[in-house]
């Protein structure tokens, strides 16, 4: 029993399948090399407006992916073609470090030493808003708390704090205490039990 229940429009591609495959091939490095030049920020979706962009952008390019062609083989040819060629560079780039930096970029520092950058933040259009909602997502109350924040090739920004922290100075303070009362109560039981 073949396909004949199925209608001919959802199975046969209305474009040749070399067209099918070559769409979403092109696509597929238009938006790798876009996506560099937007920057990092695009990826790490660090705001609203970034979102937006990323959602509409995917619907953008759906027809120059598709072109004419409903068909439920059109698209799984497709998906396939973006599938394939995505696993194929994601295999080029893990050997070739020096072409990996050229298509992900590099970190950038955006606080060094416990100072924020101006430069490097309008480089990669990162706010001091967007700096410092990052910063509480990792547990630091105050930008100066950090003492490096680099911006990841992903788009996500990694903070490191300044050594120590204030909560590991009372972390430590409260630790040094307890170590003495423990040790006074240790000396209080050996002279109640002499």
């Amino acid at each position: 029993m073949g396909l004949e229940w199925l209608p001919a429009e959802l199975v046969t591609p209305d474009i040749s399948v070399v067209e099918k495959m070559f769409r979403p091939f092109v696509v597929y490095f238009f938006l790798l090399i876009a996506l560099r030049l937007a920057g990092k920020r695009e990826m790490a979706q660090l705001n609203t407006m970034d979102f937006i962009v990323l959602l509409t952008l995917s619907n953008t390019v759906q027809n120059a992916i598709i072109g004419p062609d409903n068909s439920l083989s059109g698209g799984i040819i497709g998906a396939t073609t973006l599938l394939v060629v995505n696993y194929c560079v994601v295999r080029y780039l893990f050997g070739h470090p020096k072409f990996e930096r050229l298509v992900e970029g590099s970190q950038v520092r955006l606080i060094d030493h416990g100072k924020v950058d101006r430069r490097a933040m309008q480089r990669e259009l990162v706010t001091h808003q967007e700096l410092e909602a990052a910063a509480h997502k990792q547990g630091f109350a105050k930008l100066n708390l950090v003492q490096t924040a680099t911006l990841e090739p992903s788009g996500v920004i990694s903070f490191v704090g300044k050594d120590p922290s204030p909560g590991e100075q009372r972390h430590d303070e409260l630790t040094r205490r307890l170590d003495e009362i423990t040790t006074q109560l240790g000396e209080i039981r050996a002279a109640l039990a002499k």
